[in-house]
């Protein structure tokens, strides 16, 4: 039987590109179905009823949804590539760590972006003391995996095109490769990989985005 894989995905989602990333190193064959999330489309909705988001993975016709929930579904699935370790101990820390990543790096970093003045400050303070964590967790390691791209190297992995535009559009560091030299250079080594950097979203179209999007949004 021919396997039905469709990823309802939009470009610029940090979220969704976790999934094509696993896909593309599992060698997994899929569809990709880009949504307009000013305009979701009703098989979005339909998939994903209860949050209206991308990415959702259908998988012979049953929908998988949440970023790190699909990627374990991938995991279990389809064998070859493991991402996820053997040990129950590293499953369970790789685990609690793109849950941190999801729950405190990506809103103290997207708090630097859109606040300003003493906000943007504790902000800062916050996403240093954060990024610190990261940067033990890579002490002696390549990846966050160990010597090869794992579970938590892709839940991570939008640091590697996020990070940028937002130095860009800030006008400075914010991972200082001093400060931060294992995550500096787990940032390098994870971005080269050709399955990571041939599927990475234009850099200067995500900084155009980012730009319009705070150009127009509410105060923060």
């Amino acid at each position: 039987m021919v396997e039905e894989v469709k990823l309802f995905n939009t470009w610029s989602s940090p979220f969704g590109l976790r999934i094509v990333w696993a896909l593309k190193l599992k060698g997994i064959q899929y569809e990709s179905v880009e949504e307009d999330l000013t305009n979701k489309s009703p098989l979005l909705l339909q998939y994903n009823p209860v949050y209206k988001k991308v990415p959702v993975l259908v998988h012979n016709g049953l929908p998988v949804v949440e970023s790190c929930i699909i990627l374990e579904y991938i995991d279990e699935t389809w064998k070859q590539n493991p991402l996820l370790p053997e040990d129950p101990h590293k499953r369970a820390a790789a685990r609690f760590w793109a849950k941190f990543g999801d729950d405190k790096v990506i809103s103290s970093l997207w708090a630097i972006l859109t606040k300003e003045g003493k906000e943007r400050e504790e902000a800062s303070v916050q996403a240093i003391e954060n990024l610190k964590f990261l940067e033990e967790e890579l002490k002696g390691k390549r990846f966050f995996g160990g010597e090869r791209i794992g579970f938590l190297d892709i839940a991570m992995g939008w640091l590697v095109n996020l990070v940028p535009v937002t130095e860009e559009i800030l006008g400075f560091e914010v991972i200082d490769k001093e400060v931060f030299p294992n995550l500096s250079g787990w940032m390098l080594e994870f971005s080269g990989v050709p399955a990571i950097k041939e599927n990475l979203p234009p850099h200067d179209k995500l900084v155009a985005e980012f730009r319009a999007y705070l150009a127009t949004a509410p105060d923060n």
